[in-house]
Order: C-alpha cells, then structure tokens, then sequence
C-alpha cells in the first residue's frame, strides 16, 4: 500500500498494489439460490459503438445453442437492453430477493429500465450509487439456474467496470470496437485495464465494420478499411466477429424484437466461449 492511499480501491488506478490484488479476489456471492457458470462482461473504451446490440446477439445465440442464458445490464445510467427485448413487463421482489424478467425465448434480465415506473425516467445517481446498484444486480436477483450470463457494461473504463471486475468473477471481456483510426488507442485502454484487474480477454467484436449493398452485393467501408486484425495482432487477442451495418438491427432493436433476429453473426464467437474452461 503507497503512502497516499485512501484506501478506496474503486477509484484507485494502481494495479500493482499487493492490497489491491487481495481485493480483487473477494468478489461477492451471488444470490443463495442463483447458479451461475460463467460471466461474460461486454465493454467498449468508448460509447455508440453498439456494445448493447453485441451483448443482445451474444445472449441471443448462446440461448439458440440450448444454454440457460441472461444479460445483467450494468449501464445503469443508460440502459437499452429491454428496449431491445420489448420488455413491458416490471421485476417483482419479495422477502427472498429480487426476481428477474425473462424474455420470449427465455433470456433472464435485470436491468434499472425494468425497476422504474416509467422507461424515461433520468437515474441521477453518482457513482457509489450506481456501483451498488449494480452488485446488487448480482446479489440480490435469484437468477437461478444460469450457464452463461453476459454483463453490459457502460462505455470507458470508470467506476462500473472497476465494480463489475473487482466483485463479479468475470470469466472474460469481450470488447467491442469500431473501424476508425482511433480505435487503437481505444482498445488499448480497455486491454490495459483487463490486464490492471487480471482479467482475461476473449475477443473483439468488430461492429458497423462495413455495409453490405443490397443491389450490387459489394462491401463499403464507410468509416474506413478495417485495420482490427493489425490492433488484434498487436494485442495478442482474437477478432471473434465482423458485424455488419445492418439497418434491421437497428429496426429490430426499435420494435423489441432483436431475439428474432436470424443471422449468425455470432456463431464463431459463441464457440470461442463455449470453450473456457
């Protein structure tokens, strides 16, 4: 511990403290009655690259393939993951704990969206707030049974990926990315925090990488040829999919429909985490 430690691990930016590393592994019990294999967590180094939309797809397929999955939305000031799902229905909670939602092919959730009275309601909250909301997503929701849970986190590198890392047991980060020239540096920083926290990397996740034309079949990159394989290479992770600009995910999104959606963008990623140990 260094002479100006205040002790508060959470907005501490040392990852080589001895005491910070203790901390790090006393992450917190789920719920009694929840069983949960593997977490997931989804994160961005910056925000509107579609860290929501992957995180929905990811549940979406892993759900297809038969496992018991669900989504804890840690972006607690901007949640989307209902809207995606056409959640109307509110969470309900007794003496026991809280119960989560579940979508029409049976993808479990808990988000703020899903506590509110109104969907548009602003969560003014400052950060110790918004960190206890979120563990308290993971330990007082009875997920039960539960073999893959994918978390959405906001974007940057702040105090709900520092909550989410140090008190979840996170099995892994994907990271979602965008084809711009300074994606670089913004993956770096989500790389660099995953090594901080000693947490492992699984991937990234291209997205709005190129547009497909429909009447010519020909690829466009609007933002610019994809240099992820050079930044993957640089980082020694994978690229585990190249998402489209497809204005049916959006239009799916909007209409709560994104579990309907039939591509396999997906598949290769899914098998990637399919295969942790």
């Amino acid at each position: 511990m260094s002479e100006s430690c205040s002790s508060n691990c959470s907005s501490c930016s040392s990852g080589s403290c001895g005491d910070r590393k203790a901390s790090q592994i006393m992450t917190e019990k789920p719920h009694e009655l929840s069983r949960i294999k593997k977490v997931i967590g989804v994160v961005s180094g910056k925000g509107g690259v579609g860290k929501s939309l992957v995180t929905s797809l990811l549940a979406v397929e892993m759900n297809r393939r038969g496992h018991e999955t669900a989504i804890l939305d840690a972006d607690i000031t901007g949640p989307s993951i209902p809207k995606a799902f056409g959640m109307k229905e509110r969470a309900t909670s007794n003496e026991i704990g809280i119960f989560p939602v579940k979508s029409k092919t049976g993808i479990k959730m808990m988000s703020i969206n899903l506590l509110l009275s109104n969907e548009t309601d602003p969560v003014v909250w400052r950060g110790p707030m918004i960190g206890g909301a979120v563990k308290q997503f993971w330990t007082d929701v009875i997920w039960g049974d539960v073999d893959y849970m994918f978390v959405d986190m906001p974007p940057g590198t702040g105090d709900v990926a520092l909550t989410v890392c140090q008190n979840l047991p996170i099995d892994g980060l994907v990271i979602v990315t965008t084809p711009q020239d300074l994606v670089s540096m913004i993956v770096a920083k989500a790389v660099n925090m995953a090594k901080m926290l000693n947490v492992p990397v699984i991937g990234m996740v291209e997205n709005m990488s190129y547009f497909k034309c429909p009447d010519c079949d020909q690829q466009h990159h609007i933002f610019g040829k994809s240099n992820i394989e050079e930044i993957a290479d640089e980082h020694n992770i994978k690229v585990l999919a190249k998402l489209p600009m497809n204005p049916q995910h959006a239009a799916a999104c909007d209409r709560g429909i994104i579990e309907l959606s039939e591509d396999s963008l997906m598949a290769a990623a899914a098998e990637i985490i399919e295969a942790i140990q």
